[in-house]
């Protein structure tokens, strides 16, 4: 547990910062303008992330531990597809609603809270 506890005190505020710092609310045309390079370094850096994340923290347990784990497998898939399909993702995301965006974010942002809270909240007496 204490594995979890610090690995969600480093991935829950992380994802928080992400999410927010994306978020068609607070920068509308951060995806019109990127380029494939930029999508090819940004999957780069979730695969390590998630890579990290799966060989530190691989558990399949019903608790809030496997939170952690699933984002894990999702950084290190989205880096996967990032990498080898950087222009088709571009084009995919440029195409795509920002309703679709918010609704999405709004599900990981609150996955990201929950993390967040259970890597910084008190063990029980």
């Amino acid at each position: 547990m204490a594995d979890s506890k610090r690995i969600a005190g480093l991935l829950g505020p992380t994802l928080v910062a992400m999410l927010v710092s994306e978020s068609p609310l607070v920068q509308p045309h951060l995806y019109d303008s990127q380029i494939p390079p930029v999508v090819y370094l940004s999957g780069v850096l979730m695969f390590v992330a998630g890579l990290a994340v799966v060989r530190s923290h691989n558990i399949w347990t019903r608790s809030w531990t496997v939170l952690i784990t699933l984002t894990g497998w999702f950084f290190l898939v989205l880096g996967l597809i990032r990498m080898f399909a950087a222009a088709q993702y571009h084009q995919a995301a440029a195409r795509t609603g920002s309703a679709v965006f918010t609704i999405l974010e709004s599900i990981l942002f609150a996955i990201a809270l929950v993390i967040t809270y259970q890597g910084y909240r008190r063990p029980p007496k």
